[in-house]
């Protein structure tokens, strides 16, 4: 029965990792590596904050969120795709760019609000952010692998010569792809906010890196990612949860330990896009 009791706050764990697994498998299936998610994460969540502390709308913090994840991402698609720079420095950069900026802003303590709750049959009431991951999950990956559009937005990190044979600009579809990150990892940012009605410091607490783990997991397919994420959120389920005769240290480090092994059995079986972090001179 104690398994059952996870099911909620598994649900709302899982949320800002598919958010932000989306966004990674966008930036990395257009041949971008992006573990700057966690710095757009970050982004987001200060965004929200802000938005809905001077407006008193949640949509407005929403809406600031990830206006402020896409101007991350638009840093990392110049520094990477128009002037190359090595992509994992890049990211790291960029997550201590989004970290400094919150610490030096520190955005309101008070209590914002969030987003809408849907009540369904069975289901629950949960932020509609939560029912919109499924959706997501679904839609995006056939979106990525059933159209056109995403068949060229795979070319840019599979096969240049594709795109080229077909006139298309790689950088114009890798600047999208790493877009649509900031967006995706962004509203990640945004559901954490909107679920604590809090800024604190350390709140996306290694998320970002997580959800690129899933990413890795799911071998980069929208279906498979999202779906890994809810084992990570069911590790951070159980490392909230006080119901098991186990060191707390060691309950809220298992998200992470989890990471590590997961990781580590998939080095040299897991094929990423072909042209990943290979970037035109």
């Amino acid at each position: 029965m104690m398994i059952f009791d996870l099911i909620p706050s598994t649900l709302r764990m899982t949320t800002p990792l598919g958010f932000a697994a989306l966004g990674g498998i966008y930036s990395e299936r257009s041949g971008v590596i992006n573990i700057a998610l966690e710095g757009m994460m970050l982004i987001g969540a200060y965004g929200y904050v802000v938005g809905a502390h001077a407006s008193g709308s949640a949509w407005v913090g929403l809406s600031v969120g990830i206006c402020l994840g896409i101007v991350l991402s638009i840093l990392h698609a110049v520094a990477t795709i128009t002037f190359h720079a090595e992509q994992i420095v890049t990211g790291i950069a960029i997550n201590i760019l989004a970290l400094g900026i919150t610490k030096y802003l520190v955005p309101t303590t008070e209590w914002v609000p969030g987003l809408p709750q849907l009540t369904l049959p069975l289901i629950g009431s949960y932020s509609i952010l939560v029912y919109l991951v499924p959706i997501l999950m679904v839609s995006n990956h056939i979106l990525l692998f059933k159209t056109p559009w995403g068949l060229r937005l795979r070319a840019a990190g599979e096969s240049t010569e594709a795109l080229k044979t077909l006139s298309l600009s790689r950088a114009k579809w890798q600047y999208l792809g790493v877009i649509l990150s900031g967006v995706f990892a962004g509203v990640g940012g945004c559901f954490l906010i909107s679920d604590v009605h809090y800024f604190t410091e350390g709140i996306i607490g290694g998320r970002g890196y997580v959800a690129l783990a899933a990413v890795i997991f799911g071998n980069w397919r929208p279906l498979y990612g999202v779906a890994a994420c809810l084992i990570f959120g069911f590790a951070d389920s159980l490392g909230l949860s006080s119901q098991w005769q186990i060191p707390d240290q060691l309950l809220k480090s298992f998200p992470y330990i989890l990471t590590m092994i997961i990781l580590a059995g998939l080095v040299g079986r897991s094929r990423p896009p072909a042209a990943l972090g290979k970037m035109e001179s």
